[in-house]
């Protein structure tokens, strides 16, 4: 018997989208956005790009009643860091904990209400990087945004800035969608975090979690966002990263992903800024019938400029992963230096991987590689260790983690590996990670590597 085409117009009415559009308080520019995006969600396919469409990433996902106007209680949260930032979006809506001396130093965090309600240059910019959905979960994004802010950081702030954002599901088929646009001043310098969870796995049918993000780099900045993504296995994600470098800026993207049902992450950023260096750090774990998408674009219009991704996964049992990076270095982009690196391993049979480096280089005076690899286990290195009386089942599991590591230990924050690895264990014992009351997953306070503490900033230009 044939399978029954999903019938998209049940994921979501225009009617939901119209009511979700007065209660958000959409102001023009943005209300006729979500209408033609909503047009864009019955109309285009999940992967726009024919060549990938067989792969099947993202084949039952079943949004039939998304409700982005879900209702219930709001989530227990545990003490904040004084001198961080903290915004919390659940389903009674975002909350924003601001330090007084933040307040004091000029940073500027204004809620998606706000924005809305300001003026029209004001309004502009946290538009103006929004790009024309190409597919239909991203049209879908745009349609549903409920959540969002714009934070700016003043010139030449002393300080390091730490912000925390944390995104709780808690009800079935509950959609939340959060758009956020970053400045970050000349010579600042900005530790961002996103922690996405659940309190509970729910049977109930599918949620979302939609995230955009937009970031502006001043000259000689330093900028670190980190991504950790452990909702429970029915949530289909969506993110769409983009960022543009200052001169002399340095940009740190790190995307962890632990958790959630389907996930699509795409990342394109500019290194505009001459002597600018940028890297994005991607690890997954997939186990059961998780998939995760990832798509990546440096493109070099400066000289002197770095950029740099590193890309691994393990997937188990019917897990399934891709990789598609894209180096773009301009006819301008003169010394630049550039590298891919996707490499995957297969634990099982039914897992699958799939890594396409792409380099497109329109200038002679550059250094750009790449590297691909998926594989199984190297039952050389497993023997090994059970020569030295390790069990089968903790080699493999040593191997995997040592080759996650290999993300874990380039990143500019002091001490990711120690700090993920508990969330990593908890995924590969077959445990989901809740949010619940007395058990917070949350990240302990971080530091990036490069201040007083760590002088060390972890980029370097060596293509290791």
């Amino acid at each position: 018997m044939a399978s029954v085409a999903p019938r998209f117009e049940q994921w979501l009415s225009s009617e939901e989208v119209s009511r979700l559009s007065r209660d958000q308080g959409d102001p023009e520019e943005f209300a006729r956005q979500r209408a033609e995006a909503y047009e864009r969600f019955l109309e285009l396919p999940i992967e726009p790009n024919p060549l990938y469409r067989g792969y099947g990433y993202f084949s039952k996902v079943d949004l039939t009643g998304v409700d982005p106007m879900a209702a219930g209680p709001a989530v227990p949260l545990p003490p904040r860091d004084d001198h961080a930032i903290r915004i919390v979006h659940d389903v009674t809506g975002s909350r924003f904990e601001i330090p007084e001396e933040d307040h004091r130093d000029g940073v500027r965090v204004t809620p998606l209400e706000e924005v809305w309600s300001s003026r029209k240059p004001s309004l502009d910019t946290f538009l103006r990087d929004a790009e024309e959905p190409t597919d239909r979960l991203s049209a879908l994004a745009t349609a549903l945004l409920n959540r969002g802010y714009r934070l700016e950081l003043p010139d030449r702030l002393a300080r390091p800035v730490r912000v925390q954002e944390v995104t709780v599901l808690s009800v079935p088929k509950q959609a939340i969608s959060v758009r956020r646009s970053i400045r970050v001043g000349h010579g600042v310098q900005l530790l961002a975090s996103e922690e996405v969870y659940t309190t509970s796995s729910s049977s109930d049918g599918q949620r979302l979690y939609a995230s955009s993000t937009d970031l502006d780099l001043g000259d000689s900045s330093k900028t670190v966002f980190l991504t950790v993504h452990a909702p429970d296995l029915r949530t289909v994600s969506v993110y769409r990263r983009t960022a543009t470098t200052g001169v002399d800026s340095r940009l740190g993207w790190m995307w962890n992903g632990l958790g959630g049902f389907r996930s699509k992450v795409r990342n394109h950023t500019r290194l505009t800024g001459r002597g600018s260096v940028a890297e994005d750090l991607q690890s997954f774990y997939g186990a059961r019938d998780q998939s995760y998408d990832s798509s990546f674009d440096l493109t070099h219009t400066a000289t002197d400029t770095h950029g740099t991704s590193v890309t691994r996964g393990v997937f188990t049992d019917e897990a399934r992963g891709m990789s598609r990076g894209l180096v773009r270095i301009e006819p301008e982009a003169r010394k630049t230096v550039a590298l891919i690196s996707e490499h995957a391993m297969l634990l099982s049979r039914g897992a699958r991987s799939d890594t396409i480096p792409i380099l497109e280089i329109l200038c002679r005076d550059v250094k750009a590689t790449h590297s691909t690899s998926v594989a199984p286990v190297d039952p050389e290195k497993v023997f090994y260790l059970e020569s030295r009386g390790v069990p089968q089942a903790d080699a493999i599991r040593m191997i995997g983690e040592g080759f996650l590591s290999n993300v874990f230990d380039r990143a500019p924050v002091a001490g990711l590996r120690e700090i993920l690895f508990p969330s990593l264990q908890a995924r590969w014992d077959g445990e989901e990670i809740v949010w619940r009351d007395g058990a917070f997953p949350l990240l302990p306070h971080l530091e990036v590597t490069g201040t007083e503490a760590a002088p060390d900033w972890r980029f370097d230009s060596k293509l290791r």
